[in-house]
């Protein structure tokens, strides 16, 4: 056991009352206290730790070692260290859920984990958690040397983990090495590709299964989205079905594989259920979408790629999704549903994920996320306006409140064990909803205080957001507006035909990219619908106080200017662009 220099200890006063002491046990006392207990561990509970015990000799005998030698902060009254009931008793009569006893001790198998949502939960697991076991990450690579390569590259020299790297200091890597097990592997693979011992391994000792592997590009191939974000769901639940540990599977899929209007409540797609079979007889049979994908992949072979996002777009549509990337995650959770049998399933589903709103650090951020390019491409001037429903609600998370939820809900499903499917949103349309006016508007604020600067070194100068209600009238606007900027029809062009085709072609290449981004974002800047959270809010209210500090998940709380002009932007800024 790790030589603890502190425990919470509960104080009984004479009075009939009770606190919380921190005792602090020098290293040279820390070993005659830990000796005392027959089977120690420690559990975290806020930034102090338990010590936790069923030898109730030991607790009396290691309080008065505390007393005896001096070692506790402040207090009076019979202190005691309590055993693991007791200390669960007062925990529910607080009205707490028990995450951290449930996540401490715990082994986890974590899919997709080199992507920005799955690397923030592994971040928050080995801060908040420092008694959590081992964590099994899958990384795509061809060997498990590749993969450890990728682990140190990807996450331990992360910026993300730098909070976890000045806790620790000089022996960060060996915690992180201790902690973290490179698996190489695959969701599109059988078994997920993992090496057979290795595989047999993680099989013995898991107990918490979560997949947020996804392909998450709109109109991604229609053979590859199956693979991934449809068949690759149900392969990680049968790699989670031979985990003889296994208290819960969690699966992260998206809001928008509701492609109803309204209120979207948190409710599992039934099976073999079209959007739109309420209209039209178009139920999914997602075996023959499967087939379909592959027929069409061999039909096509030679430069294929075109022909296979189109058809992921047209069979989306025909049964009543948006895009590809919505239908395949729907196919997906219908799935999961199917094959689940026994075992406790939970589905988050989050709506557009962003920058962390508080932890480890604000405003962090990987790559490009949905809002990001408009946001970018308006900041550089080049898109001052867009098509868009001023008034539509864009629906926006920070990627620390949608593990929180992930974590709580991993808590308490796996306390529970009850072999069902629960459905939350991590989204804020109806608890907390932001306008698209006023998210251009707060960009706009941003960008005009702190401009970014062109190639020569000036300042960009942006406008208002202009809205535009038709692709034909944004095709129109943005022609012009590229052909001004760039100086098509300035004299210089027009008289030197070098010049001229040199131009010309950098707008036509920018028209092409704008009007395929309004086309792949049209549906959300229209979008008539809202993600009842109600379920997230009912979680809340279960957490305990210290559990609401650990692990916010309200996204109620939010200012929403404060976040994006102040840490969004900054934060896309400072570790995307740079600090451009």
């Amino acid at each position: 056991m790790t030589t603890l220099q502190t425990a919470l200890v509960f104080r009984h006063n004479s009075n009939g009352s009770s606190c919380l002491d921190n005792y602090c046990f020098p290293r040279k006392y820390a070993s005659n206290v830990t000796s005392l207990f027959k089977s120690p561990r420690q559990l975290a509970y806020g930034k102090k730790n338990i010590l936790m015990t069923t030898n109730t000799t030991a607790t009396t005998a290691a309080a008065a070692a505390c007393k005896d030698n001096h070692l506790h902060e402040g207090g009076s009254g019979e202190a005691t260290i309590m055993a693991p009931s007791d200390h669960l008793e007062r925990l529910h009569a607080a009205g707490g859920i028990g995450v951290l006893e449930f996540l401490g001790g715990k082994n986890y198998l974590v899919t997709g984990a080199t992507g920005f949502l799955a690397k923030v939960l592994i971040e928050k697991l080995l801060r908040t958690v420092p008694d959590v076991g081992k964590i099994y990450v899958l990384i795509r690579a061809n060997d498990n040397q590749a993969a450890a390569e990728r682990l140190k590259t990807d996450i331990v020299d992360s910026e993300l983990f730098k909070s976890l790297e000045s806790l620790h200091g000089e022996s960060y890597k060996t915690f992180m090495l201790n902690k973290l097990i490179p698996v190489a592997g695959d969701v599109c693979k059988s078994d997920l590709g993992i090496e057979t011992n290795l595989a047999a391994e993680i099989a013995q000792v898991v107990d918490v299964v979560v997949n947020s592997s996804a392909s998450t590009t709109f109109d991604e191939r229609y053979d590859v989205a199956i693979n991934t974000n449809t068949r690759g769901p149900c392969r990680v639940l049968g790699f989670a079905k031979k985990c003889k540990n296994l208290r819960v599977f969690l699966h992260v899929s998206t809001a928008y594989v509701n492609g109803k209007s309204g209120i979207i409540p948190e409710t599992p797609i039934q099976m073999e259920q079209g959007m739109r079979s309420q209209v039209y007889p178009n139920e999914v049979d997602i075996e023959a979408e499967v087939k379909i994908a592959l027929q069409s992949k061999e039909a096509f072979q030679v430069k294929s790629t075109p022909s296979m996002k189109e058809l992921g777009l047209q069979r989306a549509k025909k049964h009543g999704w948006k895009n590809t990337y919505a239908f395949t995650k729907a196919m997906g959770e219908m799935m999961l549903n199917k094959e689940r049998e026994n075992i406790p399933v939970v589905i988050i589903r989050p709506s557009v994920i962003e920058s962390t709103y508080r932890e480890p650090l604000p405003g962090w951020i990987e790559g490009n996320r949905m809002m990001d390019p408009m946001m970018l491409f308006y900041g550089k001037g080049q898109l001052p306006g867009f098509l868009a429903n001023p008034k539509a609600v864009i629906d926006i998370v920070p990627v620390d409140m949608v593990v929180n939820t992930i974590l709580v809900a991993v808590a308490k499903h796996g306390l529970e064990a009850k072999p069902e499917l629960n459905v939350y949103h991590a989204a804020s349309s109806v608890s907390n909803p932001i306008l698209l006016y006023d998210f251009f508007n707060y960009c706009c604020d941003h960008f005009k205080s702190s401009p970014l600067r062109d190639r020569d070194g000036k300042k960009i100068r942006i406008t208002d957001m202009k809205f535009l209600s038709s692709m034909s009238d944004f095709s129109s606007y943005i022609s012009s507006v590229i052909i001004e900027q760039n100086g098509l029809m300035d004299h210089q062009a027009m008289t030197n035909d070098k010049v001229f085709q040199k131009i010309k072609t950098k707008c036509e290449k920018l028209e092409a990219l704008f009007l395929n981004l309004a086309q792949l974002y049209e549906p959300y800047m229209f979008y008539t619908s809202w993600f009842d959270n109600g379920k997230v809010d009912a979680l809340v209210k279960m957490m305990s106080v210290e559990e609401k500090k650990l692990f916010e998940c309200d996204v109620g709380i939010i200012d929403w200017k404060e976040y994006i002009s102040n840490i969004h932007i900054p934060g896309f800024r400072t570790y995307v662009l740079k600090g451009k």
